[in-house]
């Protein structure tokens, strides 16, 4: 089964990064956004992934292309440029990167990737988001429920406390970032059927616009609840919060340890 990242857009909100690498490439504990994503679906025994690249797609390519070096100890003789791996760290992985345009949007990456999904069902998200959802559990859901397309329904983070007032404007209560404010949304984490994709017209074609609405119209949406953990990685703010998860040895993602 094949995982397909949308890892080609400009990352604007979190520019401060973005100015010279693909926002997938933010790194979170010294390894980007697109190898924790690509760790969760290994844990779930998913290995054959589709990259789609836009944005500095380069970056993408030359990390995976110089991978193995990259997560291995070396020992270099800079007389002769002989080099010598002394271990190797290399993930079980095929990757396939496919270059789907500067500006096209997220259903044209997907449309123009579908030659390489071999008309199987097949996994699809965003190159930022991170969770620790159970792919297995949505998986099985998505075979039993015989739909198109399942969406991982989550619930955001809250960005502010709320008060909670009375009549007189007293206080009642505080309620410190509450996860429900407004109720479920797209978490990404997609399990698709082929015939997904023919929702898409074109690279102008945006994935939550018309194909997943009109996917939803005619009854072949299901969505696969969450409860737990899950966070994209839009903000500086964002990725702070990730940073801090990572470097206390409880990141909720890290699913494969």
């Amino acid at each position: 089964m094949k995982a397909v990242i949308l890892a080609g857009g400009l990352g604007t909100r979190i520019a401060e990064e973005s100015d010279t690498k693909p926002k997938p490439m933010v790194e979170i504990g010294g390894r980007p956004l697109l190898w924790h994503i690509m760790k969760i679906y290994a844990h779930h025994g998913i290995n054959d992934f589709v990259i789609c690249l836009g944005y500095k797609g380069y970056v993408i390519k030359e990390f995976f292309f110089n991978y193995y070096r990259h997560m291995s100890d070396m020992r270099i003789d800079l007389s002769t440029g002989d080099h010598q791996i002394l271990n190797s760290h290399a993930e079980d992985w095929r990757i396939t990167l496919v270059d789907t345009g500067a500006d096209t949007l997220t259903g044209g990456r997907l449309k123009r990737a579908a030659k390489y999904l071999d008309d199987e069902t097949f996994c699809l998200t965003y190159g930022d988001g991170l969770s620790d959802a159970d792919i297995g559990a949505e998986l099985a859901f998505h075979r039993r429920h015989g739909k198109l397309a399942t969406v991982l329904a989550v619930q955001p983070p809250g960005r502010f406390g709320v008060l909670n007032l009375d009549a007189d404007h007293h206080v009642t209560s505080f309620e410190e970032k509450p996860s429900d404010e407004i109720g479920w949304i797209n978490g990404g984490f997609f399990i698709l059927e082929p015939k997904a994709i023919d929702y898409i017209a074109d690279d102008l074609t945006s994935w939550e616009r018309a194909p997943l609405m009109n996917i939803a119209r005619d009854g072949q949406l299901a969505a696969h609840q969450h409860t737990g953990f899950w966070q994209p990685c839009d903000t500086l703010r964002d990725k702070r919060e990730l940073e801090d998860l990572w470097n206390s040895g409880k990141a909720p993602w890290r699913v494969w340890d």
